[in-house]
């Protein structure tokens, strides 16, 4: 028998059930202060899935989208490395569009437009951990959503109205920042953490002494987009999350111990949650009390618990800091402990006033699993955390957690089902805001294995969606899923509302105004060419199935301008403008401008210019010429 034969036996003859250990162990170790796990998968070589058992009919809220019909929610799941946000219809988990945010991207010329390249630097490549949607009155107001890049600390804002990117920020002082989350009581700071720990200011001095670093809490002003005020602190900053009020963020901390090896960072039996007083923050930068690091105002909270910040002890390397719908609890997850520690935020004024100690305001810590990571809620006073090394979700009550931190018996536990496999972020239906309903719940795996056919070395990762309205959880959906969507957030279809033609209200068109003034001409009618010297800028029309300009002239080496309106007024007629052996492509809506800039070949000869996205019947014959001379 081969070898591939003998795999494919061996992986036949592993129960359903028990299946997942078989391919993604899950054996923990307790020792030295670390928690190290192992995970083993086939054999060298190739195998052969095998048919996966047939499930029993499931008997809760319907999953399956016929033909036609529209999802009851919007997904917007964050792309990873690809530096994109995607969006999901769920339940039927059908994805809807691609945003590039951080990421160049053909299709539509983001990263290749002027716009686009003016907010991008030139970096075009990033990675977009967390997406949060702009908030009012404790629940999503359908206007923004924001992201972050954890390569290049970076925050970026997308209009929901267009579903495209308006505004893009450095953070300054900062590396790897990583948890972000807005206000909720209106749209008004954007938190962001920084994960890694930089000498302050960073400028050669101090590289090698871990003494001097710092990492940095940063308050961005969601309608400006511009920066307020940075908290310093000494800890690596993970999660971050807001309260109802507008009185506290907070930032789960790991590495208290200020280490940079592993061994260092894991050598404490506790780290803590930090949480900032934002009005006392708020209060300090208004007073001029803060130290300015590369033009931002820092307050300097590093060492001690103060009025600004406080740190409430908590199980080894927390993870994530959730909030619960009634705004009462932060759940935070401890990585290195089986436990979450529920925090009682109303105890949180009496411990900055010295009346009570920072732990006192941990009510709860049950024990759900190996390798806590993440918890949403349903509204109902049930959490629901990711458990990583078990590979399971946790369904747990939270009072009941409580009364058991007290002395109660009764244990909290209420559910465990598995999924597949090791699952890092998981949220559900408006769980992040005070409506959460319960309905749909998400684990986003990042291992597959044997649930999709084989692609090669780099497996696709597992979007799980379930049901969580029955008395027991079921997973309901699969959803293989292209590298590496971190997070996601799961909204009610009635409070999305997006344009079907451009409006044209975009901070872009202020661009395109003043150069239209400066030429002298009108947008939306004229197609001329204008020379400067080597630089040449060409106004032009697109309406289906034609350009407003048959031809135009350059010479080889010049800086070639085209600015193209799409003067259809239907919804859903898009057009393109690409150039032959230029690199040059972009994306224009209806009723909407947009503008690339590409050095002519230094080649003479005919380059033809088409519309590159399906417009009409003779969308083939919708083209040009343009002549690059000597």
């Amino acid at each position: 028998m081969s070898k591939d034969s003998k795999d494919k036996n061996r992986y036949d003859n592993v129960a359903a059930g028990s299946r997942r250990r078989f391919l993604v162990g899950a054996g923990t170790a307790l020792g030295g202060g670390a928690l190290a796990w192992s995970m083993t998968g086939c054999e060298e070589g190739t195998t052969t899935p095998s048919a996966a058992p047939t499930p029993a009919p499931h008997k809760g809220q319907e999953v399956h989208a016929a033909p036609g019909q529209l999802d009851d929610y919007y997904g917007f799941w964050s792309g990873g490395q690809s530096g994109e946000i995607r969006i999901l219809g769920v339940p039927s988990m059908r994805e809807l569009k691609r945003i590039p945010v951080f990421n160049r991207e053909s299709a539509t010329g983001w990263g290749a437009t002027d716009f686009s390249k003016k907010l991008l630097g030139g970096t075009m490549s990033g990675d977009t951990h967390h997406v949060h949607l702009s908030y009012t009155d404790g629940t999503y107001d359908g206007r923004y959503i924001y992201v972050n890049d954890k390569f290049s600390a970076r925050l970026a804002r997308v209009r929901i109205a267009t579903m495209e990117v308006d505004k893009i920020v450095d953070i300054p002082n900062s590396q790897g920042t990583h948890g972000i989350f807005p206000q909720r009581h209106k749209t008004g700071l954007v938190l962001c953490n920084s994960e890694f720990r930089i000498p302050q200011p960073n400028d050669g001095r101090d590289m090698d002494d871990p003494s001097k670093y710092a990492a940095m809490h940063t308050a961005i002003d969601g309608e400006t987009m511009e920066l307020k005020w940075q908290v310093m602190v000494e800890g690596n900053m993970d999660l971050c999350a807001t309260d109802y009020t507008g009185d506290y963020s907070f930032a789960t901390c790991y590495n208290s111990e200020g280490g940079v090896t592993l061994e260092e960072m894991m050598a404490a039996d506790l780290d803590h949650l930090y949480v900032f007083n934002l009005k006392a923050i708020q209060a300090a930068v208004d007073a001029g009390k803060t130290i300015e690091i590369n033009g931002a105002k820092v307050v300097d909270a590093r060492g001690a618990d103060s009025e600004f910040v406080m740190r409430v002890p908590v199980p080894k390397s927390p993870h994530g800091v959730n909030i619960t719908p009634d705004g009462k609890y932060a759940v935070v997850a401890g990585k290195l402990s089986p436990t979450c520690s529920v925090v009682q935020i109303d105890m949180l004024a009496d411990a900055f006033a010295g009346k009570i100690k920072p732990r006192d305001c941990v009510v709860a810590e049950p024990e759900v699993g190996l390798g806590p990571l993440h918890t949403a809620f349903d509204g109902k006073g049930n959490a629901y955390t990711s458990i990583f090394i078990d590979s399971v979700m946790t369904k747990w009550n939270i009072d009941t957690a409580i009364a058991q931190f007290k002395g109660g018996t009764e244990s909290p536990i209420l559910d465990k089902v598995d999924v597949h496999y090791q699952v890092g972020h998981t949220n559900a239906s408006m769980s992040e805001t005070k409506e959460a309903d319960g309905k749909w719940l998400v684990a986003l795996c990042k291992f597959s294995k044997d649930r999709f056919l084989p692609v090669g070395m780099l497996h696709p990762e597992n979007d799980q969606l379930i049901d969580m309205t029955m008395d027991k959880l079921e997973v309901v959906h699969d959803g293989p899923a292209y590298s590496e969507p971190h997070d996601c957030v799961i909204v009610r279809r009635d409070i999305i509302n997006t344009l079907q033609v451009q409006d044209r209200k975009d901070d872009r068109f202020a661009m395109y105004d003043a150069w239209a003034k400066a030429d002298g001409i009108d947008i939306m009618s004229t197609n001329k060419v204008i020379r400067n010297g080597k630089k040449v800028r060409v106004w032009m029309t697109s309406q289906a199935p034609k350009f407003g300009m048959n031809e135009f002239k350059v010479k080889a080496g010049d800086e070639v301008q085209v600015i193209v309106t799409n003067i259809d007024n239907v919804q859903d007629l898009s057009h393109g403008f690409a150039v032959c052996n230029h690199d040059t492509n972009m994306l224009i809506n209806a009723q909407d401008t947009q503008s690339i800039t590409f050095t002519a070949s230094s080649k003479p000869g005919l380059y033809w210019y088409y519309c590159s996205w399906f417009c009409h019947a003779l969308h083939l014959e919708m083209r040009g010429r343009m002549f690059v001379e000597a």
